[in-house]
């Protein structure tokens, strides 16, 4: 299983991270960005199968793909936030991490506001 193999590089560059960082503490933050981003290239295909599907159903039920690509921009500010602000908690830097938190939910509201307006205009049909 694929999960074992990222788990033992995750411990390897853990260990890794761990012995350089007393002598280095630049290249352990360079290490630690470096298995992210090996992780997000190993997980894009099952990213994109995810998507095909979701897209495929979204067809089939006759949603609206503009609603299927909100959906994935906010999936994807959320992961990327996730991965910016864990990097700067990794790096000590608590208080940027938290600014991106933040950004990052104020970028979901503005993106989300589209399927907002559309949930609130069908309850304003249905009511009387």
């Amino acid at each position: 299983m694929e999960i074992f193999q990222i788990v033992g590089v995750g411990l390897v560059t853990t260990i890794l991270v761990i012995v350089i960082k007393q002598h280095k503490p630049e290249m352990a933050i360079q290490l630690t960005i470096l298995f992210g981003v090996l992780i997000f290239l190993l997980m894009m295909d099952k990213i994109t199968a995810v998507g095909t599907v979701l897209r495929q159903l979204a067809s089939k039920a006759n949603i609206s793909l503009t609603y299927i690509t909100i959906i994935f921009k906010i999936i994807g500010i959320a992961y990327i936030a996730e991965f910016g602000a864990q990097i700067c908690k990794d790096a000590g830097e608590g208080v940027i991490a938290s600014k991106i938190e933040f950004a990052a939910k104020i970028l979901i509201m503005v993106i989300a506001l589209p399927i907002m307006v559309a949930v609130m205009e069908s309850v304003i049909r249905i009511l009387p």
